[in-house]
């Protein structure tokens, strides 16, 4: 139901044709916000209506919520109300904002940080180890007074989710496992590799699929206390190891693993279902990758397995059992991974695996990925270099996460 707010005290007067007219003769006071799901999961859309205003008349919606760093983001878009004076964020194109084009949760991907360019900026609230839920403020405003206001829960974990920090000297990995509430429907386990940046990453997602019924465990391979300082040389028995905590689990499902890696974690995902095919029963790869590169930093070698060095050649898949999915970006400039997905995929049906599927999105970049209306940018900044584009649009890749995301869970499901 919606939540009516009024704004007392008003007492502005103008002048028109040489009468005076009350402001509120000329335009709405009150305004009611209704949304469909004001406690939610945050890959959760909401269906947000805005009515009680003036037919045509011009009402500004905007979203607020702060970072970990207590800094405000905010989203906003101007609407013209339709005939009944009823904005449908869903059906509703603004006339002017942070986004355009009908969309009822632009306001959510959209915010921008207070200072600095948005492309180079990502929403973050506080990792889900630390914080369940962080608080989004819808406000409505017309003609510069706000006159609604609405304040939603957008939560990371449901109620009873658990989760465990890891360490390599007590449980042979790094990470977060989190794990459904006791009782729920077994389901496969989800081990969640980041890329390139190292440390442990990923932790929204797990918390999300656990959430969903999903054990999942967000690891760290490289940049974590205990494990090698940079992407080189690491084991594939490492993620093995992490993969059977994760098939040990009492909520997961004895029969399957999937992992879940994105950019170099792509690799990593796809060389550990083909070197151990009995344990991992599926993959979803994030701007993959279908060859084996070098150490990151380069000089030396990615993986090893058996105290070997990975050869820097095409992946081989002839020994994948699992269903693959592999989530790709047309403009990705960090890597060719659209290119690389469809050749993935082409390697797949000359193995003979016959569950497989790419999901490329034209204007998408390397941000292509994975869960949908968090604020994110497209460009990365080093210490000390200058920003790299990622390729694609906060826009289009915000519409990839959005399509692709149902999929992903489709893909879990089945």
């Amino acid at each position: 139901m919606g939540v009516r707010h009024s704004l007392f005290g008003l007492t502005a007067i103008v002048v028109v044709c040489g009468g005076a007219v009350a402001y509120s003769e000329r335009h709405s006071t009150h305004a009611t916000l209704d949304v469909d799901a004001p406690v939610a999961l945050a890959d959760q859309p909401v269906h947000v209506r805005v009515s009680g205003v003036r037919a045509r008349e011009a009402v500004t919606v905007a979203s607020l919520a702060a970072d970990a760093q207590g800094r405000r983001w905010r989203g906003e878009a101007t609407f013209t109300a339709d005939g009944h004076g009823v904005v449908d964020l869903d059906r509703s194109a603004p006339v002017s904002g942070t986004y355009g084009g009908a969309d009822g949760m632009g306001l959510f991907w959209s915010m921008r940080p207070p200072t600095g360019d948005p492309d180079e900026a990502w929403f973050s609230p506080g990792y889900p180890d630390a914080a369940a839920a962080f608080e989004v403020r819808l406000t409505v405003t017309v003609a510069g007074q706000e006159i609604g206001a609405r304040t939603l829960t957008r939560q990371w974990t449901a109620t009873g989710v658990t989760h465990r920090t890891l360490t390599p000297g007590v449980d042979g990995a790094a990470g977060v496992l989190f794990l459904p509430p006791p009782g729920a429907v077994r389901r496969p386990g989800v081990l969640l590799l980041g890329g390139s940046e190292g440390g442990v990453g990923r932790k929204y997602d797990a918390a999300l699929l656990a959430s969903r019924g999903y054990p999942a465990l967000a690891l760290g391979y490289f940049g974590v206390p205990g494990l090698p300082e940079t992407l080189r040389d690491i084991p594939l028995e490492y993620f093995a190891t992490a993969a059977r905590l994760l098939h040990a689990q009492p909520g997961a499902d004895p029969g399957a693993v999937v992992v879940n890696g994105y950019s170099r974690g792509s690799e990593a995902a796809l060389l550990l279902a083909e070197s151990y095919p009995e344990l991992v029963r599926g993959a979803i790869l994030y701007a993959p990758n279908d060859t084996v590169w070098s150490s990151f930093p380069g000089g030396g070698n990615a993986w090893t397995i058996g105290g070997v060095p990975v050869p820097r050649t095409t992946i081989p898949v002839t020994h994948v059992a699992g269903r693959v999915l592999a989530i790709a970006g047309g403009k990705d400039r960090v890597w060719p991974s659209d290119a690389q997905a469809r050749r993935i995929m082409q390697n797949l049906d000359d193995a003979h695996v016959t569950a497989h599927q790419a999901l490329v999105y034209p204007n998408a970049g390397h941000g292509v990925g994975s869960f949908p209306y968090l604020a994110a940018g497209t460009s990365l900044t080093s210490p000390g270099t200058v920003a790299r584009s990622m390729g694609g649009t906060r826009e289009a890749d915000a519409a990839a996460r959005s399509d692709s995301w149902p999929k992903v869970l489709a893909f879990l499901a089945a």
